[in-house]
């Protein structure tokens, strides 16, 4: 029988949603920046595969090739991967962006796995891919206001 899990987080960040989308959506910074999403390359396009390399903490990188399924800039980013087959372990990820008024906004980033071996994958890796998860979220705020503070005053 196939499980469901999901790993759910937010973090506010004190920007505009366009800003913290234009830090999102610029794969070639990554490796800078980003502790879990180590590197992405593709085309950002509905139905366009990606290459992507994830480093949960303590882990090696693990690279896999997800289905972009969501791009809507400057909200909303999602795509779907999978181990080997179908039914297996599938994972769908999400990237938000919630304006919340004032130069704030929400960033969640969530992920649905499903299949026949979720349960065992996740036992072994489900706390630290929790972790780089937040890890990452911390980091692009701080990348964000980063970039922020080296715009030009208008």
């Amino acid at each position: 029988m196939a499980s469901v899990r999901s790993f759910d987080t937010s973090i506010d960040i004190e920007a505009a949603p366009e800003t913290i989308w234009t830090v999102l959506a610029d794969f070639r910074s990554y490796p800078e920046w980003n502790p879990f999403i180590r590197e992405i390359e593709g085309i950002q396009a509905v139905g366009e595969q990606l290459r992507v390399v994830l480093q949960p903490p303590g882990m090696k990188p693990q690279t896999f090739k997800p289905k972009i399924v969501t791009w809507r800039p400057p909200k909303h980013f999602k795509w779907h991967g999978r181990l080997f087959m179908p039914g297996l372990f599938d994972g769908i990820h999400e990237f938000e962006i919630k304006d919340l008024g004032e130069g704030q906004a929400r960033f969640h980033q969530r992920e649905r796995f499903k299949g026949i071996l979720v349960s065992s994958v996740l036992s072994k890796i489900g706390k630290v891919t929790l972790e780089g998860f937040e890890q990452m979220n911390e980091a692009l705020r701080t990348r964000v206001l980063e970039t922020q503070s080296k715009q030009p005053s208008t």
